[in-house]
């Protein structure tokens, strides 16, 4: 009898790689997924955390592709090993501090040692030629290919025309007419398939599921390696760049500041790491400093408070405010006016 071939996935939750999975799942062969977490992708984080009323409840579009097509999904831990493919792009950075090219070559790479850790035969991945201007471009199909290690056994169903037979293609693994010659940027063709296949719900791409392709994280990220003088980080911190209102009043420190309840409950979590401020004479915020600060420092971090609490019109705040030993005490300010907040400080 012939093997039946065992292929993974790499599953971001676009619609890509959704379908490329089902493609090669039409071909009989046994297919799982592969997710990775950087610590950078948008789902799972930010999506939990916003208490936004009356919205939709937020999926990890991962799970629910995986769950769409009746597959199995792995996930990775690679928080660390990718920060050297975040620190040092072989290739250079995006239009912001996304590392595209060396993230896609990171991705298959590590696709493909689980490829063979567990005994598959090859990887399947959602590329388009042309669709991204960084890592998806005909030049640079090869260089992925190569660098990853993958080489022949890394199959692009939605593009397969457009490039040389592969591995799974030349031994009858699979058969070339049943996969696509997609490219371009271009979203029709992948949107007739997934009509085909009656997919529906499926996530709509927009600007990508990660932060280093925002160009206000990115600016966070900047100031952090810059204050700091280390590009190093960890994933505390990467986090929270995510959270809340970031305020650079002065040089030597940063107040996070929270923009609703939810980010108040999560920063909660980080209060005995910081010195941290709340409103106590009305409804407020809560913030953490990140930095050294002395007295009148933390007047003006609790007069940006003030002006962000339900008393940003009163005369005066009061502030809370508890130091790293959460020894705490009460500081009656006057909130800033917006004139008095140059736009520079924000992040």
């Amino acid at each position: 009898m012939t093997k039946r071939r065992k292929a993974v996935a790499l599953i971001s939750g676009g619609l890509d790689s959704m379908l490329a999975a089902r493609v090669i799942l039409d071909q009989g062969c046994h297919v799982e997924g592969l997710n990775f977490f950087t610590g950078f992708c948008v789902e799972g984080h930010t999506h939990a955390i916003r208490q936004r009323e009356h919205k939709p409840i937020k999926r990890n579009n991962a799970l629910w592709v995986a769950g769409e097509l009746g597959i199995k999904l792995n996930f990775v831990d690679v928080v660390e090993e990718y920060k050297h493919v975040l620190i040092h792009p072989k290739h250079g950075y995006g239009a912001n501090l996304n590392p595209c090219l060396d993230c896609k070559s990171f991705m298959v790479r590590k696709g493909y040692e689980w490829m063979r850790a567990n005994e598959f035969d090859f990887l399947i991945t959602g590329e388009v030629i042309g669709q991204r201007p960084m890592s998806q471009r005909r030049g640079t199909m090869p260089v992925i290919a190569r660098e990853s290690g993958a080489g022949d056994r890394l199959v692009r169903p939605l593009c397969a025309k457009h490039l040389a037979p592969t591995l799974p293609e030349r031994e009858g693994w699979i058969d070339r007419d049943k996969l696509y010659a997609f490219n371009g940027r271009s979203r029709k063709p992948q949107i007739a398939l997934a009509a085909k296949y009656d997919f529906k719900d499926y996530a709509q791409p927009a600007g990508g599921c990660c932060f280093l392709t925002d160009k206000q994280y990115s600016a966070k990220l900047r100031d952090l390696w810059r204050t700091r003088h280390s590009r190093d980080y960890a994933l505390d911190d990467i986090m929270l760049l995510k959270v809340g209102r970031h305020l650079r009043p002065r040089p030597h420190f940063k107040l996070i500041i929270a923009r609703e309840q939810g980010e108040s409950n999560f920063l909660e979590g980080y209060r005995y790491q910081f010195t941290h401020l709340r409103t106590i004479s009305h409804p407020g915020p809560l913030a953490l400093v990140d930095g050294e600060v002395d007295t009148d420092d933390l007047r003006l971090a609790a007069r940006l408070l003030a002006r962000f609490s339900k008393g940003r019109l009163a005369n005066t705040v009061h502030v809370q405010i508890a130091g790293h030993n959460q020894a705490s005490w009460t500081m009656e300010v006057a909130p800033l006016t917006p004139s008095a907040i140059p736009g520079h400080w924000y992040l």
